[in-house]
């Protein structure tokens, strides 16, 4: 049978056969239905591309947390952990896109007199999540981990500084209300690298304890490379330095490690399973750095809330945080911070627009939806005044890229446990905040550890915060009186009781991240799968028949 070819009407016009007519169907009904299937983009939509960025070790495992999130909704988001230090020159010689610091850039680094500026990079300061700086320990006795360990601030310098360098040292049990521990060398485990812990602890040192520290570092000035304590043998105490976060909770956890103490992030030791010192505050109560008391502590935080000065706008100043008289105050608490490159494309040849999308919808994700899970990795959600100073941030890459896309939910939305939607303005985190038991103050307990980080805390009557202000003249966070909760943990939401004990670190040990939909990324990545089969089922089904019918009668006629 020969193969049928197009005729001609009388006008000269191409009449198709019924073989052609059906190509043709085909084709039109193929183009209907990938117009149906395709993604509701719109029609100037920027894509997404991978952003890579190094810093904070402090902040490393809430990034871990919301790189893990976004992933699920196809944003690709890099961290490498490398310390603050490194961060910062990291970006300012353009080697990545954004930076994670928990300091702002100082000029020049007193300890190493290397320039620290951004190198004329326009950047700007977004506050991604709170914590505390932890003292993580391990401390045997009879082989069972000794859980309920406390410590004044200068207790601590002196075990640093290489005076007090055994566990059985007549400071610490004075501090324990004459409770003695083992006779046990001390190990100190400190941060070799450029260090925002080693930053925020000796910060500390040098407001509380100055004339401890110059003696001890030469400089009244704070640092991220934290001084060598005197060798073994002479004074002093035995030594590890060790890179990064990991190092340390690593280290001091190792079963060689009777004896070891080290400074990190909360969110380690949390996740290790491992106690923490509880510290002592300016009320005198010994607190441990839960979500709870790291929000009340940071309510006396002054920030400069003046964005006319880019260069220092949103930055933390932390004096009045260390003698917070809050007796729920944790007084090594602080902010991190992205750093944000918010350049055009002529002065940031780096950043391109899907890596400011991606940027964009990467942070618009983390410091709303993914704050509420902060509690439960160890940190404590920003503020309601953050939040919305980190929006304001965010708009300034649509400033650089009119492409990019800023269109974040209303912040009320966010389902952070710090929102208090019929008072914006109150921390709630902070309101709730229980207050410590009568056992954790000085002269009294110490009291009995319950939880995997050395205790919690208890009911002991109404409590409120301090009133923090920033240098550009607006308030910050301030908290409010509320009625402390009994023992056990406390729902960020409604403030009772949802359990009978638990560790210091407070909140819904259950609570976890839930990705939202991001601002220009709505396409489901089912519809890839989904649109090609529907087309494929619905051309079956359409010319099935048919094409099988003609197949059939062409084999009949074939000699």
């Amino acid at each position: 049978m020969r193969p049928t070819r197009p005729t001609t009407d009388r006008r000269g016009i191409i009449v198709h056969t019924s073989a052609a007519r059906t190509r043709l169907a085909i084709v039109a009904v193929l183009a209907m239905v990938a117009t149906l299937v395709a993604p509701a983009t719109p029609a100037l939509a920027v894509g997404h591309a991978r952003i890579t960025g190094t810093g904070s070790s402090w902040s490393a495992n809430a990034l871990n947390q919301w790189v893990a999130d976004v992933q699920k909704q196809g944003l690709q988001v890099d961290f490498t952990p490398t310390g603050s230090a490194t961060g910062r020159k990291d970006f300012a010689a353009l080697a990545t896109d954004f930076g994670i610091t928990d300091i702002g850039f100082r000029g020049e680094d007193p300890k190493t007199k290397q320039k620290d500026t951004a190198q004329g990079r326009e950047f700007a300061y977004l506050p991604i999540v709170a914590g505390g700086t932890a003292f993580v320990y391990q401390v045997r006795v009879g082989g069972q981990l000794v859980r309920n360990i406390r410590m004044s601030g200068e207790t601590l310098a002196k075990i640093f500084f290489g005076q007090i360098t055994n566990w059985n040292d007549a400071q610490i049990s004075a501090d324990n209300n004459g409770r003695k521990l083992p006779s046990l060398p001390i190990i100190v485990v400190a941060h070799s690298e450029g260090s925002g812990s080693t930053a925020q602890f000796t910060s500390y040192l040098a407001n509380q304890y100055p004339s401890l520290w110059r003696a001890y570092n030469g400089s009244p000035e704070f640092t991220e490379y934290f001084p060598p304590l005197p060798a073994t043998g002479t004074r002093g105490n035995k030594v590890y330095a060790v890179n990064g976060s990991d190092g340390v909770i690593n280290t001091v956890t190792a079963g060689s490690s009777n004896g070891a103490i080290g400074y990190d992030e909360y969110s380690y030791a949390l996740g290790a399973g491992y106690p923490v010192v509880k510290l002592e505050n300016k009320a005198g109560y010994f607190t441990s750095p839960s979500e709870y008391n790291v929000a009340v502590a940071l309510t006396a935080a002054e920030l400069n809330m003046d964005p006319k000065d880019p260069n220092t706008y949103l930055l933390q100043k932390l004096d009045k945080v260390y003698i917070n008289p809050d007796r729920r105050t944790y007084p090594m608490s602080s902010y991190s911070y992205m750093l944000l490159p918010i350049g055009d494309s002529k002065k940031d040849p780096r950043i391109n627009s899907e890596k400011r999308q991606t940027l964009v919808d990467f942070m618009a994700y983390s410091i709303c939806t993914g704050q509420r899970s902060m509690g439960a990795t160890g940190y404590s959600p920003l503020p309601v005044n953050l939040v919305e100073a980190g929006f304001t941030q965010l708009k300034r890459l649509n400033a650089a890229d009119a492409q990019v896309t800023v269109a974040a939910k209303p912040v009320n939305q966010c389902n952070n446990p710090t929102f208090d939607p019929a008072d914006p303005a109150r921390n709630h985190l902070a309101q709730i905040a229980p207050n410590p038991a009568d056992c954790d103050k000085r002269g009294a307990g110490p009291c009995a550890a319950t939880g995997a980080t050395g205790g919690t805390n208890t009911a002991g009557g109404n409590g409120s915060g301090g009133t923090g202000t920033g240098t550009g003249g607006a308030t910050t966070n301030p908290s409010a009186s509320g009625s402390a909760a009994a023992a056990g943990q406390i729902d960020p939401d409604t403030g009772e009781v949802i359990s009978g004990g638990g560790g210091s670190g407070g909140g819904d040990a259950n609570a976890v991240g839930v990705p939202n939909d991001l601002a220009a990324f709505t396409t489901g990545k089912h519809m890839k799968v989904l649109g090609p089969a529907a087309a494929a089922l619905l051309l079956l089904v359409v010319f099935g028949p048919a094409l099988l019918g003609r197949w059939l009668r062409r084999r009949r006629e074939q000699p």
